[in-house]
């Protein structure tokens, strides 16, 4: 009897350099529509362990709409259109050569938690980028919100690594920087 020695699962492979071929769209960065009431804008760069922008990545964002709802069949309380016209829940942006990515959208609303608690409003984000095998995953947290201080994700984290997660005020929106290694990494979560 002979067996075939390739069988079996496929290598896994980096993501890049290629992610632009197949990964990007033309209303990738909006979430919502230019000129949408309450818009705001995430930016913040992504960098290496050893400080430096990394390139030709793609930053992915999901999330709730303001009332806190979803798009979705796995909503469990029922997919429901959003009352923000034009609203995706999902966006995706490259970075640019200084490591910059943009992503316009409207702040999320607070989640029922998985044992009857409530999620503080976040956005879901994966990072996809040349050397990485699988996305990483992690969330952004808006400085503002009383909930961070109950959120059952939030609060399973060491508080000296929780402020890798919050984002800062900026003019029109907020600043959300990720580090994928070193001194300052973000949180990445395995999902």
């Amino acid at each position: 009897m002979t067996t075939d020695r390739w069988s079996g699962s496929t290598p896994s492979q980096t993501v890049g350099p290629y992610l632009h071929l197949g990964l990007l769209w033309p209303d990738g960065p909006d979430v919502v529509p230019p000129g949408t009431p309450g818009e705001i804008w995430l930016r913040g760069r992504l960098f290496d362990g050893a400080g430096a922008p990394v390139v030709d990545a793609l930053v992915e964002s999901w999330q709730a709409d303001p009332d806190g709802r979803f798009d979705h069949p796995d909503d469990p309380r029922g997919a429901r259109r959003s009352t923000v016209a034009g609203f995706r829940g999902f966006g995706r942006c490259a970075t640019d050569a200084s490591g910059t990515y943009a992503i316009r959208t409207v702040k999320p609303g607070a989640l029922p938690g998985p044992d009857g608690g409530t999620e503080a409003p976040h956005l879901n984000l994966s990072i996809f980028a040349r050397g990485l095998l699988h996305r990483l995953v992690t969330r952004l947290y808006f400085p503002d919100e009383a909930a961070n201080a109950t959120d059952p994700v939030l609060s399973t984290i060491a508080e000296s690594r929780r402020r890798t997660l919050v984002a800062a005020t900026a003019p029109d929106g907020y600043h959300f920087d990720i580090h994928l290694q070193g001194e300052h990494e973000t949180v990445f979560f395995a999902v």
